[in-house]
């Protein structure tokens, strides 16, 4: 045990894109995008890299909601209904990245020589490592906040037009440091995600209604996941049961609503 403690630890560290301030392209999706391009097929990407056909779309969902313009995109026709391409921003971005990442190896291994021993550092960044469960992480900008007696209402104005109004206490605008014109997360679990058909007229108690297209369906024995594309390359999942799927008639490339209330909308900055 005492040999194991004395030896070395290398340094070590993460590279992420950022769009206006916020974290959305790290090594682990480049590795996701590099397997979409080499075989043009999400499922076999997913494979490839060791995840679940599920969690390939969510990582993908969610780089296309924080890119400017989406970095993959399903093409019609061929067996099972096309494949998945990136598109000519995504390949920008890859060739970006690896550039970035040669240099970042060239300098960790500089720095790591004039630091000798790492140890604390690297259990620093350890520690202030996270990850977040939601499926739905949107980048926006705080377009206006509307203070109340004891909650405060936020409107975030995300990059393809589309807008998220979240309720949160005045105290955690405060906290949070949130001003107009400011970029912000919006998060929100795709299980407070309500899905309906032809709801543009009616009349609902949720501050948020947005409807699209069914990118995509993933159906398990009890539940399905649902996937709609709103706009400006973002897009909503949402989990319901299956039951309620069938009964909807919900289909890929079919019409669909989301809903949720603000109340469930989680905001974030960096």
């Amino acid at each position: 045990m005492a040999q194991c403690m004395n030896e070395d630890i290398g340094l070590e560290g993460t590279i992420w894109f950022q769009k206006d301030q916020n974290r959305f392209l790290g090594g682990d999706r480049i590795v996701l995008l590099e397997q979409i391009e080499a075989l043009g097929s999400i499922n076999s990407a997913a494979k490839a890299v060791g995840i679940s056909y599920k969690t390939a779309w969510h990582l993908v969902n969610m780089m296309n909601n924080l890119s400017d313009k989406p970095l993959v995109e399903r093409t019609a026709g061929g067996k099972g209904g096309g494949g998945t391409i990136l598109t000519r921003e995504g390949k920008k971005v890859l060739e970006q990245f690896r550039v970035v990442q040669e240099e970042h190896r060239k300098y960790l291994h500089n720095l790591e020589e004039r630091l000798g021993n790492t140890r604390k550092l690297h259990q620093f960044l350890k520690m202030i490592s996270m990850k977040i469960s939601a499926r739905n992480v949107f980048s926006g900008t705080v377009e206006q906040i509307t203070p109340g007696a004891v909650n405060a209402e936020v409107l975030l104005l995300l990059s393809g037009g589309a807008r998220i109004t979240s309720i949160i206490t005045n105290g955690a605008v405060k906290n949070l440091g949130l001003k107009e014109g400011m970029s912000a997360y919006a998060i929100i679990k795709s299980s407070s995600i309500i899905i309906g058909k032809d709801l543009h007229d009616a009349h609902l108690s949720t501050r948020n209604l947005m409807c699209g297209t069914i990118s995509k369906l993933i159906e398990g024995p009890v539940s399905t996941e649902v996937d709609v594309e709103i706009g400006g390359g973002n897009v909503i999942s949402a989990i319901i049961t299956r039951g309620s799927s069938e009964k909807l008639g919900l289909k890929e490339g079919g019409h669909a609503c989301t809903a949720f209330k603000a109340s469930s909308v989680i905001l974030g900055v960096n």
